[in-house]
């Protein structure tokens, strides 16, 4: 199985909300396939299709860390629908390499999506599942996990981020969609 390219911030990818996804195209089990084993070899717990590049409204999770073949979520065209209560915690991105700060999300929410046989569903989850769930939702929105920094964390990481954008290479591409 062939491993993604991640994109780095300040990718303006990154930035862009995704493209609604069309449930017959016919590549779409290989590259959910592509994310979960690029998500695997990176060590991480979500991966936006915007995140290798791809401008589709796409996302997985797993955060048994492919432990636990239940555990694995395909979010096609996903919507939160709420967010209840606040929570800080530390978080990081695998398009924000090296960096992880304190975030505000919702320390609850709910999620309606497709799965990869086209059938629609509901999530609701706290933890690590509902932190994953509006961190990838947001990828998909062009938000990122810097937007949701509190204002202590945000001038932690101030200097990476700066760092990050000066040696971003222009005209990287490769993507495909």
């Amino acid at each position: 199985m062939p491993l993604l390219t991640l994109r780095h911030y300040p990718d303006p990818i990154l930035r862009q909300k995704a493209k609604t996804v069309d449930l017959k195209d016919p590549r779409l089990a290989g590259i959910v396939r592509d994310l979960f084993e690029t998500m695997y070899h990176e060590s991480g717990v979500g991966l936006a299709a915007n995140q290798v590049g791809l401008d589709l409204n796409l996302a997985v999770i797993d955060c048994s860390g492919g432990e636990d073949g239940n555990a694995k979520l395909v979010l096609i065209n996903p919507v939160v629908l709420a967010t209840t209560g606040t929570v800080e915690e530390d978080e990081g991105c695998l398009s924000f390499p090296g960096v992880r700060a304190v975030a505000r999300r919702g320390e609850r929410c709910r999620v309606r999506a497709v799965d990869l046989e086209g059938r629609a569903y509901e999530v609701e989850a706290g933890g690590l599942l509902g932190k994953a769930l509006q961190h990838e939702t947001d990828h998909l929105s062009g938000k990122l996990f810097i937007d949701h920094l509190t204002l202590a964390s945000r001038a932690s990481v101030e200097g990476k981020l700066k760092q990050m954008k000066k040696d971003a290479k222009p005209g990287k591409s490769g993507a495909r969609a």
